[in-house]
């Protein structure tokens, strides 16, 4: 029997993680690979035990199941259909399940699987797919592992994506507690197949609605209705970590609280392009360890270090500010503007992505992909409730990191009025007691 896959879906079949994810885009070959990978396991593991689930068994039976019987050889392969069940004359079996509710998982409690997959794993509760992580067991030694394909969308989307997506790089290993997972995205334009024998599928989904096109078409996992930033695009904003030239400009700017210090560094080259090279994201940090902190990952001098004003307001504890007290620990704060409205509009003209001289889109903003908690808040923002024109506050935790890059944004975005010396503004008392 002959087996043509595509190098994307290759590269799932061959993933050796505990947990696979594969998709992104539609049209990518995710089913197909899912069932490939499926059979050719039980090939290779006689006795072995795969779980194949769908959120519906209606689902179920009108893409996998009918998959297997159309591709599975029938002098090896049978399907069971009174208990969903696919045998194979070595002994191994794939069972083809379905929770179409929170209680469904319990009809597993008691199974051993090597191998457990789903299909569309956003359609499902986070608590489903953590419950039958348990499932994977046995004593004979092949390997386990949870083999999921998906789009982005539906009830379990934002889970999925800090599981496998937030987490780092598309296509490297991530290992969490002596577990690894990997995300291998997908496009439709991968599946040289589909693209040979439907030439219109694409066009079809090019005519969809944006958000759905973004999803479908670009396998874009950071859209979502209410979105404050619409201009975020994870393959122009992100990017991999390179040498930063000596002669570029360097600024740090920052965030502070008890709930959270978020420290971004950025370098901005000699047309005003900015580059987020580095981060600070730690929580429960009083003043002078926060400092701390701070002066180990400062390696050559900046042009500026942006706080907002309220670091210069004195506290009722110590009669200093913030911004004093930071200065004490050798780092002089520049005061930055906090017009909240103008300074999402600053981050908004960063975000925006043009088509260069060369025809290749760009934008003015670009974060190495080693700052994952900015990555990760920054196109989960919302717009506020009560002001279209605000980032809503809900969940605060998502707002350290973006609030930090508004401080840095709201001071650059006009590249006339850049200034070449920033201004520090500290009370005289302080350089009484300080040698700086």
């Amino acid at each position: 029997m002959e087996i043509f896959v595509t190098a994307k879906q290759k590269q799932f079949m061959d993933a050796t993680c505990d947990e696979v994810l594969f998709g992104g885009a539609a049209g990518g070959g995710k089913s197909y690979a899912q069932v490939i990978d499926a059979l050719i396991y039980a090939v290779k593991y006689p006795g072995s035990k795969q779980l194949i689930l769908r959120r519906t068994y209606p689902e179920l039976d009108k893409s996998i199941i009918r998959t297997t019987l159309a591709l599975y050889p029938k002098e090896i392969y049978r399907y069971i259909s009174s208990s969903h069940t696919g045998q194979f004359t070595n002994g191994s079996i794939i069972d083809f399940g379905y929770c179409d509710s929170e209680t469904d998982i319990y009809r597993y409690q008691s199974a051993e699987f090597d191998v457990i997959r789903f299909d569309e794993l956003t359609h499902f509760t986070k608590d489903m797919y953590i419950y039958l992580i348990s499932r994977l067991r046995g004593v004979n030694g092949f390997p386990k592992q949870m083999k999921s394909t998906t789009n982005p969308g539906g009830i379990g989307h934002k889970w999925v994506k800090e599981r496998f997506i937030d987490v780092g790089q598309a296509g490297v290993t991530q290992s969490f507690d002596g577990q690894t997972r990997v995300f291998i995205p997908s496009l439709v334009s991968d599946n040289s197949f589909l693209m040979a024998k439907d030439k219109s599928y694409l066009k079809r989904l090019e005519n969809l609605a944006e958000k759905d096109r973004k999803a479908l078409l670009y396998g874009q996992w950071d859209i979502f209705e209410g979105q404050y930033f619409s201009e975020w695009n994870r393959d122009i904003h992100v990017i991999q970590p390179f040498e930063i030239p000596a002669h570029w400009k360097r600024y740090a700017t920052m965030d502070y609280g008890l709930d959270m210090l978020a420290v971004y560094f950025i370098a901005v080259d000699d047309v005003g392009n900015a580059y987020v090279y580095n981060e600070i994201y730690k929580s429960d940090l009083i003043i002078s360890a926060a400092a701390s902190l701070i002066k180990s990952y400062i390696t050559q001098p900046f042009q500026a270090f942006y706080a907002p004003p309220d670091l210069w307001n004195r506290r009722q504890d110590s009669g200093s500010s913030v911004a004093t007290i930071f200065a004490q620990h050798g780092i002089l704060l520049t005061k930055s503007v906090n017009d909240r409205q103008t300074g999402w509009y600053a981050v908004k003209e960063y975000l925006h992505t043009a088509v260069d001289e060369k025809g290749e889109k760009s934008a003015r903003l670009k974060i190495f992909s080693n700052c994952l908690n900015l990555i990760r808040t920054l196109p989960a923002l919302v717009h506020d409730a009560k002001n279209v024109n605000d980032v809503s506050s809900v969940p605060h935790e998502y707002t350290h990191g973006p609030d930090a890059l508004r401080y840095f944004c709201v001071m650059h975005c006009n590249l006339q009025k850049e200034t070449e010396k920033e201004t520090v503004e500290y009370p005289d008392e302080l350089f009484q007691f300080t040698n700086i």
